[in-house]
């Protein structure tokens, strides 16, 4: 193991034992709790930042695209909790829109149903960085917690595929889904498309381009989505600094993302500027009350409720951009995944009635 390796691994397992420390000893070392917008951060969450801002790290936006997917992905790896038990995982290819697309297919242990419902899911990462094996350890939580199938996607990203090669990927693995989920065991009529940050963003548009298909998505589940790449609400500016992601780091993914600025203006890229939301597939939106998104988040939903779409929105007020990486390290993060996944099981009975 280089030293660099050893170096990481070692600083890993201190920043676990720091965030494990009584919330007593956490609150006297923090100092006053940080507050924005009436709103009070997670105490573990403030210790998190104060460790991360000490540890004197680069600024993501500062790193170069193959450091910045190296680094998130080991972020999320130790960061992420142990692995929830599942029954089976496999790896395979789906058609995409200009040749084949990397899966990874999670499947519940002891499910005993024909054809399970599932979760079309897309990781976030500003469509830079991002990897199924960096979100192995939430798509498997996901799987093991839902009951549902989960299949993770490996959509194409830029700089190397501008947009809109993720959203034509996303569009496309949901054709390829519906097509052949019987043949998996997957229900067709129940396939939910879901993904935080980018990847909610990727599932929002994907939702609005497949209101018309035979078996379209019956449900969108989106995670502090991107839904206005202008980056012009309120809260990017109020938590556009010092809470994990900043608003350079935003800056950083637009300029590796688009083609040219004139494409935040397209709904494909900012599905908030649709003109018409109607008929979408309904919708479950989490967004966080230390995030940038958060102010365009809340209004993607009230644009969907506005439209005649069932959306059901929930702030968890508390956390920062980019909790569904921390369940092993953050409480109040891992609580926040429990009642995601409850609120999505409860969504997905409901269509059974």
């Amino acid at each position: 193991m280089a030293l660099k390796e050893i170096a990481r691994e070692f600083q890993g397992k201190a920043a676990h034992l720091a965030l494990r420390m009584p919330i007593s000893w956490v609150n006297i070392i923090t100092g006053p709790p940080a507050a924005v917008d009436g709103r009070t951060l997670d105490g573990r969450t403030q210790w998190f930042l104060q460790l991360l801002a000490r540890s004197r790290q680069p600024a993501l936006h500062q790193l170069s695209v193959a450091e910045a997917r190296t680094d998130f992905d080991t972020f999320m790896q130790l960061m992420s909790g142990r692995p929830a038990p599942v029954g089976e995982i496999v790896d395979r290819t789906a058609n995409g829109s200009t040749g084949s697309l990397r899966i990874r297919i999670y499947r519940p242990a002891h499910s005993v149903a024909r054809l399970l419902p599932t979760i079309l899911y897309f990781h976030g990462g500003g469509f830079v960085i991002g990897s199924l094996e960096g979100y192995d350890l939430a798509c498997r939580y996901f799987c093991a917690r839902s009951g549902c199938a989960v299949v993770s996607v490996d959509y194409r990203l830029a700089p190397e595929h501008k947009f809109p090669a993720a959203i034509d990927d996303g569009v496309a693995a949901f054709r390829w889904l519906s097509a052949e989920a019987a043949q998996l065991g997957l229900d067709p009529s129940r396939i939910v498309l879901a993904g935080d940050s980018a990847g909610g963003t990727i599932a929002a548009v994907a939702a609005q381009e497949l209101r018309g298909e035979p078996h379209p998505p019956c449900l969108q589940w989106l995670i502090y989505p991107a839904t206005d790449l202008a980056g012009g609400t309120a809260s990017h500016k109020s938590c556009g600094e010092g809470f994990l992601l900043t608003a350079a780091d935003m800056e950083w993914f637009r300029g590796h993302y688009l083609n040219s600025p004139a494409e935040i203006d397209d709904p494909r890229a900012s599905p908030l500027r649709a003109a018409d939301l109607t008929g979408v597939a309904p919708a479950l939106i989490f967004t966080a009350g230390f995030d940038p998104l958060r102010d365009e988040g809340e209004a993607y939903a009230n644009r969907l409720t506005a439209a005649g779409v069932k959306t059901i929105h929930r702030e968890f007020d508390t956390l920062i951009h980019g909790f569904i990486g921390m369940r092993g390290a953050l409480q109040a993060a891992a609580r926040a995944m429990d009642d995601m996944v409850a609120g999505l099981r409860h969504e997905l009975a409901q269509l059974g009635r």
